[in-house]
């Protein structure tokens, strides 16, 4: 049995957790107000789309969790607005019902936020970060760095919305780099041997709950796309009738595409013999070359099923990110256990697109697989289900109350994640219907015996 990577914490190797978490929290703020600063008033408390919130309610509600865990639940202080805990309680209140509370307005929201950052920075002061420390809430500053990590969730939902906005452009990035000279000699997939590696963690510091703990896992060798699915890969399947023809779809799938009229990728339209995108703002035609994105899990697997192959399980996703066949260890990152670096992955909203498929040699696992974190999230065949021996830490309704059915499993993190919350043994997971996010997918299929 191989084991899991080394213990580095998030940000710069070896800084202490109390720096490592003030960077963090600072980084999240930032994006925080540039995304909230970018609109105006109007639109900040605007519902865009009953998928999502308000963004001022997005932004309180950051202020709340911060004032509830670390303000009050870490450091022992009073707080400062424990009245808001329900307005802004997501389990009270769905996103379509928010637009109708009190919210605080935009001002108000902003004092919040500030205020309560002047706490957070209070607690910190005198916080004993230490590993050995036996809360765990404050070892490694597991809680500063679950906060960073939950404001950073919330800074791409927000980025979502913005997505959903309509209007002229009010976010703006320069466009990624042209794909490197190989990327059109990479082989079409790559060959996962079969056999046991370590899945999740238990010595990532700040790993949440559905991470944990470290187990072994047996997975048949399998073969896995070099990269992800390129729009130019789906539009072959809208051609050839992809959307108008059952047999590739689920049930389920076939009458979510009759009842939602699908019939090509969120934010896509028909222009000729092309298409058209709509992104921030930005009207242009679809690039043949960058990662699918807004496609939901029913419409991954339509194609998977039209191209003969399927969608790779959630094991068989992680074995090929992060295990290591020469030390027979799992890796933190597909290159190696060092935080990500520019030259790694196309991550925290810096092109705000993917990246052309092939990108990012730094950034390849082992199996030689690319782009498997950043770009776009990629949806997996799996379930959201515990692992063995979970245990909900430090609320039940992070992850306990999504296991089941309902939601499938994503990996890798897309361009509008941060490094602080996308690694190697992170889990996302979503509705198999959910098209706003910034999700595309790659495709499996098994590996002849002779492979194994």
């Amino acid at each position: 049995m191989g084991t899991e990577g080394s213990t580095a914490f998030p940000g710069a190797v070896r800084l202490a957790a109390s720096t490592a978490a003030r960077k963090a929290l600072e980084t999240a703020r930032r994006r925080t107000l540039a995304l909230t600063d970018a609109v105006t008033e109007d639109d900040l408390v605007a519902q865009h789309s009953r998928l999502m919130s308000p963004l001022v309610w997005d932004l309180a509600h950051i202020g709340n969790q911060e004032d509830l865990w670390l303000v009050r639940e870490a450091g022992g202080l009073p707080g400062v607005r424990p009245d808001l805990d329900d307005l802004y309680d997501a389990f009270q209140h769905p996103r379509a019902n928010r637009p109708a509370l009190p919210l605080l307005d935009p001002a108000q929201a902003r004092a919040y936020v500030s205020t309560v950052r002047e706490g957070t920075w209070q607690v910190l002061q005198t916080a004993d970060t230490s590993p050995d420390n036996p809360d765990r809430l404050l070892a490694h500053g597991f809680v500063f760095g679950m906060l960073a990590q939950h404001e950073q969730q919330h800074d791409e939902t927000m980025l979502a919305t913005h997505q959903l906005r309509t209007g002229p452009p009010v976010l703006h990035a320069a466009p990624p780099p042209a794909a490197p000279a190989d990327a059109a000699s990479l082989p079409p997939e790559v060959l996962i041997p079969s056999g046991p590696f370590v899945m999740g963690t238990s010595t990532e510091p700040w790993a949440l709950d559905n991470e944990r703990p470290h187990h072994q896992v047996q997975v048949a060798a399998f073969w896995l796309d070099t990269v992800p699915v390129t729009n130019g890969a789906y539009q072959q399947f809208i051609d050839a009738g992809g959307y108008q023809d059952p047999q590739w779809w689920t049930p389920e799938g076939w009458r979510h595409v009759q009842r939602a009229g699908l019939a090509a990728p969120e934010f896509w339209q028909r222009e000729g013999h092309g298409w058209l995108r709509r992104r921030f703002g930005h009207v242009e035609p679809v690039p043949a070359d960058e990662p699918v994105m807004h496609v939901c899990w029913y419409e991954a697997d339509a194609y998977a099923r039209w191209a003969g192959r399927r969608l790779p399980t959630e094991a068989e996703w992680e074995k090929a990110a992060r295990w290591d066949p020469k030390t027979g260890r799992s890796l933190r990152y597909p290159w190696g256990d060092m935080d990500p670096g520019t030259e790694h992955a196309n991550l925290g909203s810096r092109y705000l697109q993917p990246a052309p498929a092939g990108s990012y040699a730094a950034g390849a696992a082992p199996s030689g697989a690319r782009q498997l974190i950043g770009d776009v999230w990629e949806w997996t065949s799996s379930d959201f289900a515990p692992y063995p021996g979970f245990t909900a830490f430090p609320y039940k309704e992070y992850s306990e109350v999504f296991f089941g059915p309902d939601h499938k499993v994503l990996r890798g993190g897309a361009f509008g994640v941060d490094p602080v919350a996308c690694r190697g043994t992170f889990r996302n997971w979503d509705y198999p219907i959910r098209r706003q996010i910034f999700a595309g997918f790659r495709t499996a299929r098994d590996a002849v015996k002779d492979h194994g």
